[in-house]
């Protein structure tokens, strides 16, 4: 598979528009539609919709695989050009919110504290020198990262379920997830552990988010629990620890490599 047709596909999909498309890579819109045909005729499959323009269940199962491949390649042609190049005099360090205390002894220079899939890409295309990431997983298991990055595990911590003060639960020792299904959420994928992530491990379409946070900002998050907006679940802290599903939150170290 060509690298510019599937760069040009995982566009379209991004922005679900051919003309979209076509105005950021610079192609004409006729030419984006070539390349998809180019695509879908060397696959043998239809991948995607025209109205609207949607990924088929072929498409989808492409992208999965189109964006760890391009990642690959621009990590590539990232550490290629960073051997022949002298050391950088000052270091830029990326870090998603809730690593980011775990990245402040690596500042030389610039910190970025942005959302978790841009550290991962930022590293392994040579835009930042260090990242740290952080997610949840099993004890002792690593985070689940692209192809094109070397990650290092820095520290894993408990988690905790934030409560409102008074909230019947507070006095609790531990807090099983699966009790919780029912309660009201904040989704706060930076500044908590997302909601998305506790689905997956628990294996429910349950925890419904009553309040969105667009923030990275963990104190306003915990503003909104106190004014009881919502539960949300955070490393360590103030809280009552989560004891199942038997999860820790972990924080790793990438470079390129």
């Amino acid at each position: 598979m060509d690298p510019h047709l599937l760069r040009t596909f995982t566009t379209v999909v991004r922005l679900g528009s051919f003309s979209a498309a076509a105005a950021e890579l610079g192609y004409t819109q006729s030419a984006v539609s070539q390349h998809i045909a180019g695509l879908e005729h060397d696959l043998g499959v239809p991948l995607l919709t025209r109205r609207p323009v949607a990924p088929t269940a072929a498409g989808e199962r492409l992208l999965e695989h189109a964006t760890s491949l391009l990642l690959r390649l621009d990590a590539a042609r990232a550490d290629v050009r960073r051997a022949a190049a002298p050391p950088p005099a000052r270091t830029v360090v990326a870090a998603s919110p809730l690593a980011a205390v775990a990245a402040v002894g690596e500042v030389r220079g610039t910190l970025h504290v942005l959302p978790r899939a841009e550290v991962v890409a930022g590293v392994a295309t040579g835009e930042f020198d260090v990242g740290f990431v952080d997610g949840v997983v099993a004890p002792s298991d690593p985070l689940h990262l692209p192809v094109g990055v070397k990650a290092s595990v820095v520290a894993e911590q408990p988690l905790v379920v934030a409560l409102p003060p008074g909230h019947p639960l507070e006095r609790r020792k531990g807090l099983r997830l699966d009790d919780l299904v029912d309660a009201r959420w904040i989704d706060a994928p930076d500044a908590a552990v997302p909601l998305e992530d506790l689905r997956k491990a628990l294996g429910t379409q349950g925890l419904r988010a009553a309040t969105l946070y667009r923030g990275a900002d963990t104190a306003a998050l915990q503003a909104l629990v106190a004014a009881g907006h919502g539960l949300a679940v955070l490393p360590n802290g103030k809280g009552v620890p989560l004891v199942s599903p038997n999860l820790v939150h972990r924080v790793e170290r990438l470079r390129l490599g």
